[in-house]
């Protein structure tokens, strides 16, 4: 061995003994695996937080948030048709509103069983028309133009069921063939319950069973309210007494039909065209707002001559939509209820 080789040997033996002496061979092994431990639970820490999903937002934006996720329909309010050019501009736009949506009414469940689901509709059908007469007509108020039942004092409508038919109604529409989804049939010819002189000379086909619904027919030419159908879905229909809603009703009431839905249906005409409905005082206002206090201003239509019609109908100068939705409830304006209302100032 030459004297290099033996020099490198040497300095070899002598360093692995000194590092063997200062302990920095098992420093650097310790410091290797901590290393290594580390980047394994770093590694493991990330793919655990890749993992799970992301933070949902504790905010939502308003529209989001007030956004139904079903179809609305408050009680008693009937849902008006603007075709004017600034509602036809307006489409499309997100209405924003921080009231609460009514929570929809569940309809009745149907019975599963066919066999009972036919004797059910039987019963049913059969109480539309099996009904007696048990109160006399009402009594006509020639100075407010309104009638009166004895049996229900409160409730004072001033439209009769044969005037409203003939002035025009629902587009022409209300006693169309219907088919019910609670009854699961179709429901026709039932306007032939009405008394004759009620509907003589009249068109039925464009003024009661007309398929489509035809605004001309309506007395004030414009389109207003939802279908029995959204109403059927809405759960305001009784089917057990009438299955068109309030209308029927009103004739059957009008005739002397008396049942369990009286009051039910004469709150629903308070709210909407009683003393303080919500129809009526948006009708009376309007004519406030523009200045009108004679009923007669708007000016004097074509109408059917009827003692509570004046003998003709009303202008449409002040809101026919609301005009038409009034007159579907029974009630229009007539002078001593304008000039309460200018007096009291409401």
């Amino acid at each position: 061995m030459s004297t290099y080789e033996a020099r490198r040997l040497q300095n070899i033996k002598n360093n692995a003994a000194l590092v063997s002496d200062l302990g920095l061979q098992s420093h650097a092994a310790r410091a290797t695996r901590t290393s290594a431990e580390n980047n394994g639970r770093s590694a493991k820490r990330q793919k655990t937080t890749a993992s799970k999903e992301p933070p949902k937002p504790t905010r939502t934006s308003a529209r989001i948030a007030s956004a139904p996720s079903r179809p609305i329909y408050g009680e008693d309010a009937l849902t008006i048709v603007d075709n004017s050019s600034s509602s036809l501009r307006g489409r499309g736009r997100v209405a924003k509103t921080n009231k609460t949506a009514p929570s929809l009414p569940s309809p009745a469940p149907l019975t599963t069983t066919s066999q009972t689901t036919r004797a059910d509709l039987s019963t049913i059908t059969a109480g539309w028309t099996s009904w007696t007469p048990q109160a006399p007509p009402p009594t006509f108020d020639e100075y407010t133009g309104a009638y009166h039942f004895g049996s229900h004092p409160d409730f004072t409508p001033n439209k009769s069921p044969e005037s409203i038919l003939r002035e025009g109604c629902f587009g022409g529409s209300y006693f169309r063939p219907l088919y019910s989804r609670h009854l699961r049939t179709t429901i026709e010819d039932d306007w032939r319950e009405l008394p004759p002189e009620w509907i003589s000379g009249l068109n039925v086909e464009r003024y009661l069973t007309s398929p489509e619904y035809d605004p001309e027919v309506n007395k004030y030419g414009v389109a207003c309210g939802q279908s029995i159908e959204e109403w059927e879905a809405a759960g305001w229909i009784r089917h057990e007494h009438d299955v068109r809603g309030w209308f029927q009703w009103y004739c059957r009431f009008w005739m002397g039909r008396r049942c369990d839905d009286d009051e039910r249906q004469i709150g629903r005409w308070k709210k909407c065209v009683g003393e303080t409905g919500r129809w009526r005082r948006i009708l009376l206002k309007k004519y406030v707002a523009a200045g009108i206090r004679n009923v007669m201003d708007e000016g004097v239509d074509e109408g059917d001559g009827s003692e509570e019609d004046g003998g003709g109908r009303r202008g449409t100068g002040v809101s026919p939509v609301v005009h038409q939705t009034c007159h579907h409830w029974a009630w229009e304006v007539r002078q001593d209820a304008l000039d309460r209302f200018w007096r009291e100032a409401r």
